[in-house]
């Protein structure tokens, strides 16, 4: 069997972790977990294999926050790839800087989407057809793009990370666009609300398990129904409108403040 090959990033959170364990489960998969945290991402690793019985499984040390690192893990893969699942995301109560001086919020949860796909769309395209599912959610809004780093407004991490998912949304439309014939399609998603170390920095709690939290974002990948869907934005296996997509000015707009960051990659 040709398996089809899937990188999930954040891999051993809450979310993450749900979205390993249930494609590891569906044959034809061989999966890549990655994440910052090498202890946790080796754990996940073996309890992902353990639990599913699926030994194509393997793991990449990746802090989606920087540049760097994104750059070496798509000079270093090897083969086909058809599926991304941008899962990791951060939201630190107060206002932090990456290794490159970016803050933590932009750098992991919207450049960290951004460049990845970036990254990888020559070895998507060469392995085509393709998905990137992106791991957004409802709570979006508050998107300055003025004032993305939060370097005049004062920093508040609910409002960082509203407007984080709304960049992921406007992202996904505006890189489906370019894909448009490349056979590579790009969703994003609400996976549902799950109690996580995420949402309790946000002081929230959850009522969904991991699993159903995953339910939407494992669907988009993998499932014929979402074959050659592309730009669209979904909430519990359904398509939601997004007003933050259908601006072409901002969309563009935060593709240029993206591609500001490393020019010409």
């Amino acid at each position: 069997m040709n398996k089809k090959n899937v990188l999930v990033t954040g891999a051993y959170g809450k979310i993450g972790y749900a979205i390993c364990r249930s494609i590891a489960s569906i044959p034809g998969y061989r999966l890549t977990l990655a994440g910052r945290d090498e202890e946790a991402l080796q754990a996940a690793c073996a309890s992902v294999i353990s639990s599913s019985g699926n030994t194509d499984i393997s793991c990449y040390r990746l802090d989606l926050s920087l540049f760097s690192h994104i750059r070496d893990f798509a000079a270093q893969w090897q083969g086909p790839l058809q599926i991304i699942i941008n899962n990791a995301a951060t939201c630190p109560r107060s206002r932090q800087e990456n290794a490159e001086g970016i803050e933590m919020q932009f750098a992991t949860n919207v450049l960290g989407y951004y460049l990845i796909i970036r990254a990888f769309a020559p070895i998507l395209k060469a392995s085509a057809p393709a998905r990137v599912v992106n791991v957004a959610s409802y709570w979006a809004g508050d998107l300055d793009l003025s004032d993305p780093e939060f370097k005049r407004r004062p920093y508040d991490n609910n409002t960082a990370y509203r407007q984080s998912k709304q960049a992921d949304r406007m992202l996904s439309a505006a890189f489906a666009d370019e894909f448009r014939f490349s056979g590579i399609s790009v969703n994003a998603c609400h996976p549902g609300d799950v109690k996580s170390k995420l949402s309790n920095s946000l002081g929230f709690g959850g009522h969904e398990t991991p699993e159903e939290g995953a339910a939407t974002p494992v669907w988009l990948a993998t499932s014929a129904e979402t074959e050659g869907v592309s730009g669209k934005y979904f909430e519990n296996k359904r398509e939601q409108r997004c007003p933050f997509s259908e601006n072409l000015e901002s969309r563009l707009a935060l593709m240029k403040i993206c591609g500001s960051f490393q020019p010409g990659f």
